[in-house]
Order: C-alpha cells, then sequence, then structure tokens
C-alpha cells in the first residue's frame, strides 16, 4: 500500500511538471511559430528579409559578437583570480560579479544614460569629440555587456574551486610559464564549463531587452536589436511580421537549450569518468 501510494505520489508530481511545461513553455511556443506563419511562408519570408528586419539581425549578431568574447576573457580572468588566488576584495569582486542579476536591466540602462547622455556627466566631452555611446551602437554594446557578464564567470568559479590548484602547481614545477599553464592545464580543464557559460551569455545577448530598449533611441534599422524590432512590429499591429521575427529568438532559444544539453550531458560524463 506504501509503495502504491509513493508511486501514485510521483506520477501526479510528474503529471503537473508536464502540464505546466505544457502550458507555460511548449504552447507559448507553438503560438509563436503559428502566428508568425498565419499568413503563409512567402509573408513569413517577407519579414525576415525586410530591411529593418534584417538590419535588426545584423545588429543583434554585431552586438553579440562583441560581448560575447569581452565576456569570455572577463570571465575568464575573474574566476582564475578568484578560485586561484587569496587576495583582498576578494569578496568585493565576487559580489560585483553578481550585480547585474540584482539590478533591473532598465535601471543599467539609465546608468549608462546619466553617464553618456547629451546631459550626462561626460556627455559634454563626448559631445565636444564628436564621440556618440548613447543611442548608437557603443551604447548598445555596453548595456550588452554589463548584463551578460556575469554568465561565464559564474559558471567557471564554482568548477575551477572544485578543481583547486595541484594540477597549476605541478606544471609550474615542472617549469612551465604562467600561459602554457593556463593553455594546457588550466583551459582544457574548464573547457565543458566555459562553453555553458558561453552559450547562456549568448542567447542572453541576443535577447537582452530592457537595458538595450532605454540605450538604443529605437532608431529603426539603425539602433533597434531584434527584440525591440519585434516590439515596434506588435504596436503597429503587423502581428504576424512580429511573431515572423520572434519566431528567430525562439529558435536561438531551441538551438542553445539543444546544446546545452549536450554540454551538459558531456560535461557530467566526463566528471564521472574522471572519478572512476
Amino acid at each position: 500500500m506504501e509503495k502504491f501510494g509513493k508511486s501514485t505520489a510521483r506520477l501526479c508530481l510528474i503529471g503537473v511538471a508536464i502540464a505546466f511545461l505544457a502550458m507555460f513553455l511548449v504552447l507559448p511556443l507553438v503560438s509563436v511559430f503559428a502566428e508568425g506563419l498565419s499568413k503563409g511562408i512567402e509573408a513569413y519570408g517577407a519579414a525576415i528579409i525586410e530591411p529593418d528586419a534584417l538590419s535588426a539581425i545584423r545588429l543583434t549578431l554585431l552586438v553579440a559578437a562583441i560581448s560575447v568574447p569581452l565576456n569570455i576573457v572577463f570571465g575568464i580572468a575573474a574566476a582564475w583570480a578568484i578560485a586561484k588566488f587569496d587576495f583582498r576584495g576578494k569578496s568585493l569582486l565576487t559580489t560585483f560579479i553578481d550585480l547585474p542579476f540584482s539590478v533591473s536591466p532598465v535601471v543599467a540602462g539609465l546608468i549608462y544614460v546619466l553617464l553618456f547622455g547629451a546631459h550626462g556627466w561626460l556627455g559634454p566631452w563626448l559631445r565636444a569629440h564628436d564621440i556618440q555611446i548613447v543611442f548608437a551602437v557603443p551604447g548598445i554594446v555596453l548595456a550588452t555587456i554589463f548584463v551578460t557578464f556575469p554568465f561565464v564567470a559564474r559558471e567557471l568559479i564554482p568548477l575551477m574551486s572544485e578543481q583547486g590548484r595541484d594540477d597549476e602547481e605541478a606544471a609550474l614545477s615542472l617549469g612551465a610559464s604562467g600561459f602554457q599553464t593556463f593553455w594546457h592545464v588550466t583551459l582544457p580543464n574548464i573547457r565543458w564549463g566555459l562553453l555553458y557559460g558561453v552559450l547562456l551569455c549568448n542567447a542572453r545577448a541576443m535577447g537582452e531587452f530592457g537595458a538595450v530598449s532605454v540605450v538604443s533611441g529605437h532608431l529603426r534599422g539603425q539602433t533597434n536589436t531584434m527584440p525591440l524590432h519585434v516590439e515596434i512590429l506588435y504596436n503597429e499591429y503587423n502581428f504576424a511580421a512580429a511573431f515572423a521575427v520572434a519566431s528567430l529568438l525562439a529558435l536561438l532559444a531551441l538551438v542553445t537549450l539543444i546544446l546545452k544539453s549536450i554540454v551538459e550531458w558531456r560535461f557530467d560524463h566526463r566528471r564521472g569518468g574522471a572519478g572512476h
């Protein structure tokens, strides 16, 4: 009887989880593609290759191509420093890494407007030197870097802490330089965790809305990323085109999810093999 009760409870929990996923994840995802294709495949393709849409796609890819590599460099450096060394201010650095998780993206965007806007702290100097940060690509890149920089570091810090310093110290004692130690010892040990963090960072960079919305200026065909372009199309009641562009972001999410699952499997398999 007790075994039957546990089995029933397990089935109920599984059923609730599946129903929740179907209602809040699968159904909205299916509706995005259904709405995008509601006027036919030709209208769907036309919405994707429309000049403003192509500009938004190019800008989104450009911002991701700049912000993700910078976050890789920062994430590795920060994780290596925090996990491998003891220094004054270590806990403060860890706190700063978590800051974007606790600050609203909209507030982050406003901070950049206050710093680099026409009436901001650095605005007069930038205007005098004909440099535009806010309402231009540099501002979008800065805002995206801010909201995404914890992802790589937060994946690597616990991994590096768990691995300890033994491998690096052994390599250094054998005469390896610091760069050789990093390239041949540290980097191979963290490659799966690094790839996992990069996937999450890239997905957030392409899908960021709040901070980018504040600093972009919503210049159609110039400073609109894909999420902002979707908003404009939706506000214009061009629902089919809005959902068509949104489906590209949904495809990105699906690809990221698949790659994330593959990386998790490889990472767990590698750790399991090392444990044996």
